[in-house]
C-alpha cells in the first residue's frame, strides 16, 4: 500500500489530504502545499495537473516545508505512485536524437554525467529496466524527469526543456 499526505502549511498544518493512488488533479483537494509526509512508497509529484510541469521525486520521509524535496514553490497539482521494481536496472543513454551518435549504458547511479563520460547532453534514451530519474545538474540537483520502462526518441519525450543532464540515479525502494 502506498500513502502521501499533503498539508497546505508547513511543518504538517493546515488542511491535509491523504492520498493512496495516482491523482491527475489534486486542486479540488487543497489551494497549497507547504509540506508532505510520504508514509509508504514513492512519489512523483507534479507542479501542474496531469503529472505536467516540474517533477519532484519522494520517498517515505518528512518534507516540512517545500524547499525539503526541492520545490520552487507551493504548488501541487498532481501525484504519480513509482511502482517497486524487482531486479536490475539498465539505461541506455544517446548523445543524438532516435537513439544516434554515442550510447553508454548505465546499471548504477551516476552523480556526473560529465565525470563519467564527458558529455552532458542527452538527446534520447531507452531505459531497459527499472526507473530512473535525469536531474538537469550533478550531484542529483535541480529539474527532475522520472523516466519509466521504455524509448525515449527526443529529450521532451520525457518533459525536458533542454538535452542538458547532469546526474543519474536509480529509483529503488529501500525504504
Amino acid at each position: 500500500m502506498f500513502q502521501i499526505i499533503f498539508y497546505e502549511d508547513r511543518n504538517f498544518q493546515g488542511r491535509s489530504y491523504e492520498c493512496s493512488s495516482d491523482c491527475a488533479d489534486l486542486h479540488s483537494h487543497f489551494s497549497r502545499c507547504n509540506s508532505i509526509q510520504v508514509e509508504s512508497g514513492c512519489w512523483m509529484v507534479y507542479e501542474r495537473p496531469n503529472f505536467m510541469g516540474y517533477q519532484y521525486f519522494l520517498q517515505r520521509g518528512e518534507y516540512p516545508d517545500y524547499q525539503r524535496w526541492m520545490g520552487f514553490n507551493d504548488c501541487v497539482r498532481s501525484c504519480r505512485i513509482i511502482p517497486q521494481h524487482q531486479g536490475s536496472h539498465r539505461i541506455r543513454i544517446y548523445e543524438r536524437s532516435d537513439f544516434g551518435g554515442q550510447m553508454m549504458e548505465l546499471t548504477d547511479d551516476c552523480p556526473s554525467l560529465y565525470d563519467r563520460f564527458h558529455y552532458n547532453d542527452i538527446h534520447s534514451c531507452n531505459v531497459m529496466d527499472g526507473y530512473w530519474l535525469l536531474y538537469e545538474h550533478p550531484n542529483y540537483r535541480g529539474k527532475q524527469y522520472l523516466l519509466k520502462p521504455g524509448e525515449y526518441r527526443q529529450y521532451n519525450d520525457w518533459g525536458g526543456l533542454s538535452s542538458r543532464i547532469g546526474s543519474i540515479r536509480r529509483i529503488t525502494h529501500a525504504n
